[in-house]
């Protein structure tokens, strides 16, 4: 007789596609494993977007409450719709990517049958990001906009006065600054660093934080708001 059927571990940074399949894996009934099931049935969404996109808006809406939601770089813009779900009362988001992916029609109606109340809530628009208008009161988000977009997404919300949040990813060595920092740590660190010193020079409050490393490596997460400047 053949044993019990082991599935195999489910790591969260997986880019395999969440289906119907993985339901069991989220019986709960917190606000992550209603999110989850939701993505399940959508059936498109690689997993690693799935917590990436959780752990990031926990953490910025600790800190950010309120305003428009803005993702840019968004893809699906799972991130963006989670923002407002964590926080009721900003009252839209809006999801912008120069392609973004069909698929993302199918998160969000997964996400409405869901939760109604995001219906006519999420703007999706295909622009590059130097084309949005950005407001002063909004929260202005980025999940691994790859190499330099990240400082461009930090110099767009800065230009604006707005909150912001990046999860940098695929630091461009020979394009981003490391400063004189890269003698002492490795240059991408270097570079969020520079980027860190940046925003501060702006004016602006800075949290550095780091979201779980079984996600993904490229962890660390810079947040920054108008104001006196102070890193936590």
């Amino acid at each position: 007789m053949s044993g019990p059927l082991v599935r195999p571990p489910f790591s969260p940074s997986s880019r395999g596609r969440l289906t119907d399949r993985d339901l069991d894996r989220f019986p709960g009934d917190t606000l992550f494993h209603r999110v989850a099931r939701a993505v399940c049935h959508a059936g498109c969404l690689p997993r690693k977007e799935l917590f990436e996109a959780w752990e990031v808006a926990r953490r910025v809406r600790r800190l950010f409450r309120g305003g428009r939601s803005v993702d840019l770089g968004a893809g699906h813009g799972l991130l963006a719709q989670v923002m407002l779900l964590l926080d009721d009362s900003s009252p839209t988001a809006l999801v912008v990517d120069p392609a973004l992916p069909p698929s993302c029609a199918k998160v969000h109606e997964a996400l409405v049958r869901a939760w109604p109340r995001l219906s006519g809530r999420v703007n999706f628009i295909a622009s590059e990001m130097g084309e949005v208008h950005l407001h002063g009161t909004d929260v202005v988000v980025s999940s691994h906009a790859c190499g330099a977009l990240t400082d461009r997404v930090l110099e767009l919300a800065v230009a604006a006065r707005a909150r912001v949040a990046v999860l940098p990813c695929c630091h461009d060595l020979t394009k981003c600054d490391a400063g004189a920092l890269s003698g002492w740590v490795a240059r991408p660190v270097a570079i969020d660093l520079v980027r860190a010193m940046r925003l501060e020079q702006r004016g602006y409050r800075v949290w550095t934080q780091t979201i779980p490393a079984e996600i993904t490596p490229k962890n660390r997460l810079l947040l920054g708001a108008p104001g006196a400047s102070s890193a936590d």
